[in-house]
């Protein structure tokens, strides 16, 4: 059974990493993300819903995610409608639990917060503004700021959210250039001012040595990357290197993993291959470019037959 104080507090956040869906940067969200941020990304539930496969990714969360169908059902809040734009971000690395995320939406205050006392939820005030936390999770906590406005995350980083309403830190200059021409121009975007591979667990230094492509890695110092809804989904990323060459030697070697993968792929999975075809590298001085494009209707085929592919193969009989 689903327990329900953990249902109340993260189902928000399971909306915000859901993952597909990111877009338009609200200034007033902006304004309450820690200045130190190093991950940043946004979306736009409105616009994603505007589109075929939007909407196919909202129906997938709502069929799918348990927790979002009992926080509807406990409050009559539904994440896929009440909410409007989100931002997501961090400024730590693979271990960091700290994090926000950021909703603007219509929010009954009043309902969702009984709703999670009656859960047993805990709960503190905070320069006057409600904190609801779990007992059991005591880092994590939500907070409506406004009926427009939700935080969540670690408390920590509620609470400097909940200071930053009267006296804002504004983002440095560069990221907010980055967060303005990614969200502007993509539909889902997400920025790292960091190498990538401080985000993630070290793999070890003999496997970094036994992988070419990881070695290569280790040199992206920033990056990029947004998906655009439409006929065509299409899918852009950038990776911000120490030096061109460096940025060339990476597109090449990407270069060759794809013709590696478009001859594997080529009589297996036609949409996958199709996929493949489409991506184009190119390297603009430090900058490494890389996209791609797939009708919205194959792109869908290749997420929707997944569980089925899955069930069909356990059914095959086993050869004798």
């Amino acid at each position: 059974m689903i327990d329900m104080k953990a249902q109340i507090l993260t189902a928000t956040l399971l909306t915000a990493f859901s993952g597909t869906l990111l877009s338009a940067a609200d200034p007033q969200l902006l304004n309450l993300v820690m200045p130190d941020a190093t991950v940043i990304a946004g979306v736009n539930v409105q616009q994603a819903e505007g589109t075929q496969f939007g909407q196919f990714v909202l129906n997938q969360m709502q069929t799918q995610n348990a927790q979002m169908q009992n926080l509807v059902t406990l409050t009559g809040f539904d994440p896929r409608k009440d909410v409007r734009e989100l931002l997501v971000a961090s400024n730590g690395g693979p271990q960091s639990k700290v994090g926000l995320a950021l909703a603007r939406g219509n929010f009954d205050v009043s309902k969702l917060t009984a709703a999670a006392m009656l859960a047993g939820v805990a709960s503190e005030t905070y320069n006057g503004v409600t904190i609801l936390e779990d007992p059991k999770q005591q880092q994590a906590g939500i907070a409506f700021l406004d009926a427009t406005t939700v935080v969540a995350g670690d408390v920590a980083s509620v609470k400097g959210a909940i200071d930053r309403q009267k006296l804002a830190q504004p983002l440095p200059a560069a990221l907010l250039v980055k967060i303005n021409q990614w969200s502007t121009s993509q539909d889902a975007w997400a920025i790292s001012t960091v190498p990538p591979t401080s985000l993630v667990p070290a793999a070890g230094a003999n496997a970094a040595k036994q992988n070419p492509m990881q070695m290569v890695a280790q040199n992206v110092q920033a990056a990029a990357g947004g998906v655009k809804f439409g006929a065509q989904v299409v899918f852009t990323g950038q990776a911000t290197c120490d030096t061109a060459q460096n940025a060339t030697t990476m597109g090449d070697m990407l270069k060759l993993l794809i013709n590696i993968a478009q001859m594997q792929q080529t009589n297996t999975d036609p949409n996958a291959a199709t996929l493949i075809k489409s991506v184009t590298v190119t390297a603009n001085g430090n900058l490494l470019n890389v996209s791609a494009s797939l009708p919205e209707d194959v792109f869908q085929q290749m997420v929707k037959p997944t569980a089925g592919k899955t069930k069909m193969v356990q059914r095959v009989p086993r050869k004798k």
